[in-house]
């Protein structure tokens, strides 16, 4: 049997295995870029509605979560965001920013692969997919294992294949299998950036499907302001997606009807139209039939004029912390990305290689390290892959 050696095998042909494995490639590694996919960067593909949001410029080590808050802190300040959008004017590719420091390609996402894949290519990367990668294993140095017909070793190899969110596209727990066969901890995977469902008495607002505010929503001392969207299972919306990485099963959700609105609108609005009912005041700054749901909860019937001034404060103090309860989420078939994962604690903040096992790398989605929506994950594996592959 022959095996053919390299420096380093990267599992795993996402957003950071292809960084690492071009990063390490134009080092002059001999790299060995492997993925079961039939091609690579296919998450990249279907991200920001097939346009990829490829980092956000406000990403620091405070918008990702994980057991240890300081551990992005090293690879984020090595690898920026104006790191890779140099890359991305180097390639000519367009792009702008809709909101929040979100940039996103004015063209395709295959842009974004197109450019990792001519990085790889400048780095003589050797790239295979369509075949699991099998028996694993280290000995004297040496990794080795078999994808398909090939046989293979190096003296590095990289988890790069991220967690189990969005099964269809062939993602699964094997990161986290690899790791702890190598004595790596895991932070218990869940699902994250993914809609919440509702039960009980929260059911009602199920009738709401596909209506959408802005509010202000809060779960535990996470809030994020941007919208919400009721759905016919529960909450979604960016500002749902923000919290649900912060939400813990049998904690409330709180929502901020009225973000924007001055203390006492309630009060005002009976002054200025003391004639109008509640749900024509909710319906000044809400959809109709939230407007309707809301003011029909909040049992205010008649004018405004007929309410005191206490009822209509704490009305408005209900709908700037109305609590729901959530039963559940969807699930990682709808999270954008995986909460936990492999354990910070194993690995170097500045490598990202394993602390027990010289040559072991875990990198992006992966590690335990979740950033927030609109762009912060992809520049976590840009900035983890870069960092590993500086290493390697």
């Amino acid at each position: 049997m022959t095996i053919a050696t390299y420096d380093a095998i990267v599992l795993g042909a996402g957003a950071a295995g292809l960084m690492c494995a071009a990063t390490a490639g134009q080092r002059g590694r001999r790299v060995l870029l492997l993925d079961h996919a039939d091609r690579v960067g296919k998450k990249i593909l279907i991200s920001g509605g097939g346009r990829c949001n490829f980092t956000n410029i406000h990403a620091r080590a405070e918008t990702y979560l994980s057991a240890n808050p300081h551990f992005a802190k090293s690879a984020l300040a090595r690898y920026t965001p104006a790191d890779f959008i140099a890359l991305v004017d180097a390639y000519g590719i367009a792009y702008h920013e809709k909101a929040l420091g979100q940039l996103f390609c004015d063209g395709s996402a295959k842009q974004i692969v197109t450019m990792l894949l001519d990085e790889c290519t400048k780095g003589g990367v050797d790239i295979r997919c369509g075949e699991n990668v099998e028996e694993i294993s280290h000995g004297d140095a040496m990794f080795r294992g078999a994808f398909g017909n090939l046989h293979f070793a190096a003296p590095s190899l990289v988890i790069a294949t991220g967690g189990p969110s969005i099964p269809k596209m062939g993602a699964t727990g094997f990161a986290y299998d690899l790791a702890r066969r190598f004595g790596l901890k895991i932070v218990e995977p869940r699902p994250a950036l993914v809609p919440l469902t509702l039960g009980g008495d929260d059911l009602l607002f199920r009738s709401l499907s596909g209506i959408a505010t802005p509010v202000e929503a809060r779960a535990g001392k996470a809030a994020f302001r941007e919208a919400a969207l009721f759905t016919h299972r529960g909450l979604s919306g960016p500002a749902i997606l923000q919290i649900s990485s912060y939400w813990r099963h049998g904690e409330p959700v709180t929502i901020d009807f009225a973000p924007g609105a001055a203390s006492g609108w309630l009060v005002a609005a009976k002054r200025e139209r003391p004639r109008a009912t509640l749900t024509a005041a909710l319906a000044s700054i809400l959809p109709d039939r939230l407007a309707q749901a809301l003011a029909e909860r909040l049992a205010l019937p008649g004018e405004l004029g007929a309410q005191t001034d206490r009822r209509l404060a704490d009305a408005e103090a209900r709908l700037r912390r109305w609590t729901f309860r959530p039963n559940g989420t969807e699930g990682f078939a709808k999270a954008e990305v995986t909460a936990g994962g492999i354990a910070t604690a194993g690995l170097s903040s500045q490598t990202m290689m394993a602390k027990s096992l010289p040559g072991l790398y875990a990198v992006g989605e992966a590690v335990d390290v979740t950033g927030w929506l609109g762009g912060y994950n992809f520049q976590w594996a840009w900035a983890s892959g870069h960092a590993a592959g500086l290493a390697l």
